[in-house]
């Protein structure tokens, strides 16, 4: 293990080295690699050493591997421009931690990057802790190949089961994944950075450029434009919120890029399709909205959501991940049961029914969100990776003293 470092309560606790795993890391921008920004530099600003193992991007240019970074080669993943599967070979992996053995790995995805570390860890009787990720069932499901479907279940619960904890980040997630008979399974919630995200990055300008008056109500989605995101409910949600309230002016306002953008506009020529946007833009478009429309099915998280609640939007989602985690329904947002379709259009009426209740609802969302910070997560996070090390070396110490006793 590493140097000694002091701790905010004065008692003197040990730095780890931590090897990261992961597909996807900052610039790139989706879920996964948004949280796995903040875990990597709130560890290190609490003097962990963190070596990060990762594809190499676009961006990289000629940047060669060091101690803190391994960049390894990547393949695209079809259908999803920007994502990429990681590859590198068994023998570098572990050329590498013999010489320089981590205290912990982290593997962040379960693509051949994260079966290769994985391995290696266990060869080499390095503690390994996974994170599970629903992304490739939906991959499969999308892409007309449900058949597989099945396999894959058996192959992430083979190789989750092979770790010394899988962190989950939502409960409706640790319920489904004990029910397929994953052990060892632990909360860790994902946190949402307030300052950022915050109604006083709302733009009158902004709100203009989307040709709205001052009473109007910007309807907004933000995400991926994809199959899995059930972006067929948009359309429907809204011309039912037209047909209902006639005398009110609505706009959506759709944030985000993807395979299904092209339908998506055609569909919607009345929508506003402003793009991806990421940092101080992206919160602008989160506050100069209304209410936040979530018709995704199948999250394991959804970052938008806590993103949406700490900028003060009425949130309209189906009652799992992070909606069911974070939503009381009719205090901080509502909420229809999943695949219920019918009942969560029928949530956004309601909520658009009088202008008091949004109001009231949109203060309680904020009000809960800025309590959901990052530092509590890392620190519910180290906490995780140090009891993980120090229960594999517990059950090191007893294997070692059976085997003491049969000789």
């Amino acid at each position: 293990m590493g140097v000694m470092t002091p701790k905010h309560t004065g008692v003197m606790t040990t730095a780890l080295h931590i090897a990261l795993i992961t597909d996807t890391f900052a610039p790139e921008i989706n879920g996964v690699a948004n949280t796995l920004g903040h875990l990597y530099d709130g560890l290190r600003a609490r003097n962990h050493r963190i070596e990060l193992i990762r594809p190499r991007q676009t961006d990289d240019g000629n940047q060669r591997s060091n101690d803190g970074l391994m960049l390894c080669r990547g393949w695209p993943l079809p259908g999803y421009p920007g994502l990429q599967w990681g590859l590198t070979s068994t023998h570098r992996l572990t050329k590498r931690w013999r010489q320089q053995p981590p205290d912990v790995v982290y593997i962040a995805t379960e693509g051949p990057l994260g079966l290769c570390a994985l391995r290696v860890a266990r060869r080499l009787g390095i503690t390994a802790i996974t994170r599970f990720h629903n992304y490739f069932q939906q991959y499969l499901r999308q892409h007309g190949l449900t058949l597989f479907t099945r396999a894959l279940t058996h192959y992430l619960r083979w190789f989750h089961n092979r770790s010394a904890l899988t962190l989950v980040p939502s409960t409706s997630q640790r319920v489904e994944l004990e029910r397929r008979h994953f052990e060892r399974l632990d909360l860790l919630p994902r946190g949402v950075d307030s300052q950022l995200f915050n109604p006083a990055k709302r733009q009158n300008a902004l709100r203009q450029s989307w040709g709205l008056r001052e009473n109007d109500i910007a309807l907004l989605y933000v995400g991926r434009l994809a199959p899995e995101k059930n972006l067929d409910a948009l359309k429907r949600c809204f011309d039912e919120l037209q047909a209902r309230y006639p005398a009110r002016r609505f706009k959506l306002i759709v944030v985000g890029d993807g395979a299904k953008r092209a339908v998506l506009e055609a569909a919607l020529p009345e929508a506003i399709f402003c793009g991806q946007q990421s940092g101080h833009a992206l919160a602008c478009h989160f506050a100069s909205a209304d209410v936040f429309l979530f018709p995704s099915l199948g999250e394991t998280f959804g970052n938008v959501v806590l993103e949406a609640q700490a900028s003060g939007l009425g949130v309209v989602a189906y009652d799992e991940a992070a909606a069911g985690l974070h939503i009381r329904h009719g205090y901080n947002g509502v909420l229809a049961m999943p695949g219920d379709e019918y009942a969560w259009i029928e949530a956004a009426c309601w909520l658009l029914e009088n202008p008091e209740t949004l109001r009231t609802l949109r203060l309680n969302a904020r009000r809960h969100a800025s309590r959901q910070s990052w530092p509590g997560i890392i620190e519910q996070f180290e906490n995780q990776l140090r009891r993980a090390c120090q229960g594999c070396a517990g059950a090191a110490a007893a294997a070692v003293q059976i085997a003491a006793k049969k000789t």
